[in-house]
């Protein structure tokens, strides 16, 4: 039975569907949701379009203007297309790449859009097979094209596929252009997307275009004798049945390394991501077969790609000689440790290079890049924000790396999207250096934090989906805002930054001063008098609301390091409570 009555626009856009030009499949579909007595999946699948959030246009797939289809990436494309003729009018010739991954669909998607860019008279360069996001990144940049798109939605599970637009520096699109795109694509009806242009305007793309990103991968190295030293190093390798599956242990044997240790049940490539739930390397169970095959074999380390091989997961030997679970903040804490340390090492630190981070990634990495005299940057979740920094510092100054909580990094501006190739291959060597210098990279860890201070980190969630969802978490961020806790695991609030007025208080002495940032987003950050740090924001790609947890802590020597652990996770569990989570 309804429980509600179906909202008159979600009929008229469901009707849209059975009238216009749909394939029969599409229509029939449609009935069935239209005549469902339960019309919660009529709803969800019509009560808004999709749009380009921080990480593109991602969703379930199914029909419906709010699932991913041959429509809506059809509307996507033609959108962008029609966008690109006017912000490049003076070029003769268009160019765009299409990437995709190992998803149900991408590769229908992948050619559905082929042909749209086609049929608009624009140059387009496909992958032969399924390709890892940054070597999409890579190529827009190699080739001098204007845009890009790669089929993936990351992380999410099987249900979801997505669309990742690119601009003409190989970064995701970012504002105006963002803001623009979505204009045009509201405008596009069914009648208004031009499927299937002539195949004489598509080239497509193998093993050459591999082997010239891979050229760059390994040029990131900054210890190669460390390498020639340990490279039987023992490395678990799970591309958790994604793009990783051929390029990454390339990209590790490139760099030297021998001895790399495959798991054959995840080296499938399959959008069913038949074992695991969720294709997540920020999630315990996605590393539990490639741990077990460490324990196994005795590894060095652990390392897995997420489906499209932007984001990348280790694990390390602790202590006690169990293998854990490295956390997003301890990675691009790691990578920014060893980079500064090298590049210092090496005389390479000469006053102009920089590293960026999240504003929700820990803050002992600005500690790592201040206390070095390395300059860094502070910007939005998502990637793009980083290539944006990296776009307007071109020529003028040298990224060295940046990263943010959500297991992405990049070591390198070759690429300007996330990196799990390029990161793989350097987090292997960092393993082979701190071997080389008698040290596990647990202990490398530990050091950082004996150096720089200690904080653990927790990120929680709450769904919500639907359209009741997105209410609710609007909702919640109105509440956090109007009435901010006073205190925090026991200390006072001293500071709220408001990303959506950009504005930051000083609660102790009254004082405002605006936040250094180009544009608003819907975050708020609370920081307490002990350092203490909390962000809320509603993900960009999710439905969910996310809370990003930081407590700071002494660690004055190893074997303290438990007992301290064990400390800020009680006073983490406290903050929770605080915020009623």
């Amino acid at each position: 039975m309804k429980t509600i009555e179906t909202p008159a626009i979600i009929l008229q856009k469901a009707n849209e569907w059975l009238t216009g030009n749909y394939d029969d499949k599409t229509k029939e579909e449609v009935r069935q949701l239209i005549n469902n007595d339960d019309n919660t999946a009529l709803i969800d699948a019509f009560y808004r379009d999709l749009e380009f959030g921080t990480g593109g246009l991602r969703g379930i797939m199914g029909v419906g203007s709010n699932r991913m289809n041959i429509y809506t990436v059809g509307a996507a494309t033609q959108g962008l297309s029609n966008y690109l003729k006017v912000a490049f009018a003076k070029l003769p010739q268009i160019g765009v790449a299409i990437g995709y991954d190992c998803r149900n669909n991408s590769r229908l998607f992948a050619e559905t859009a082929a042909g749209i860019f086609s049929a608009n008279g624009f140059k387009v360069y496909l992958f032969e097979d399924l390709r890892p996001t940054p070597e999409l990144s890579f190529v827009i940049r190699e080739l001098g094209l204007q845009s890009g798109i790669i089929l993936t939605a990351s992380h999410n599970p099987k249900e979801y596929n997505g669309y990742k637009a690119y601009w003409d520096d190989g970064s995701q699109i970012v504002e105006p252009h963002d803001v623009n795109i979505i204009n045009e694509v509201s405008k596009v009806k069914v009648d208004d997307i031009k499927f299937n242009g002539p195949k004489k305007n598509i080239t497509i793309l193998g093993v050459d275009m591999d082997n010239k990103f891979l050229k760059k991968v390994v040029s990131v190295s900054l210890s190669p004798d460390a390498i020639k030293r340990n490279k039987d190093l023992k490395i678990v390798y799970t591309p958790i049945h994604g793009t990783g599956v051929k390029l990454i242990p390339m990209a590790l044997a490139k760099m030297g390394f021998t001895n790399v240790i495959h798991v054959p049940e995840q080296d499938v490539v399959s959008g069913d991501f038949p074992t695991v739930i969720s294709p997540n390397p920020e999630e315990p169970a996605a590393m539990k077969l490639a741990i077990e095959k460490a324990v196994e074999t005795d590894a060095d380390i652990v390392m897995a790609s997420d489906p499209d091989a932007d984001r990348l997961g280790i694990a390390v030997k602790n202590d006690k000689g169990k293998f854990i679970l490295v956390n997003g903040n301890q990675t691009v804490l790691i990578f920014l440790y060893y980079i500064i340390t090298r590049r210092k090492e090496l005389g390479l630190l000469k006053g102009k290079q920089y590293v960026v981070k999240t504003i929700v990634t820990s803050e002992l990495a600005a500690e790592i890049a201040l206390k070095n005299g390395v300059e860094y940057y502070d910007c939005y979740t998502g990637f793009k924000f980083i290539a944006e920094v990296i776009r307007e510092n071109e020529g003028i100054k040298e990224y060295i790396g940046g990263g943010e909580e959500s297991f992405g990094f990049l070591p390198a501006d070759f690429v300007r999207d996330k990196d799990a190739v390029t990161s793989c291959a350097l987090m292997a060597e960092i393993a082979a250096w701190a071997k080389d210098n008698g040290r596990s990279l647990f202990e490398m860890l530990q050091d950082i934090y004996l150096t720089y201070g200690y904080s653990k980190e927790k990120m929680k969630y709450v769904v919500r989906k639907g359209k009741s969802g997105a209410e609710e978490i609007e909702q919640m961020m109105v509440n956090f805002r109007n009435n901010p806790p006073k205190h925090l695991a026991g200390s006072e609030l001293s500071v709220v930054k408001d990303y959506e007025t950009l504005k930051e208080k000083n609660l102790v002495t009254g004082a405002e001063k605006p936040i250094n940032q180009k544009i608003t987003s819907n975050v708020l950050q609370f920081f307490t008098k002990d350092g203490t740090k909390v962000s809320v924001r509603p993900s960009g790609t999710e439905p969910k609301i996310k809370f990003y947890i930081e407590v700071k802590d002494a660690l004055v020597s190893r074997d303290q390091y438990d007992a301290v652990e064990a400390k800020t996770d009680l006073k983490i569990d406290q903050v929770m409570t605080d915020l009623g989570l």
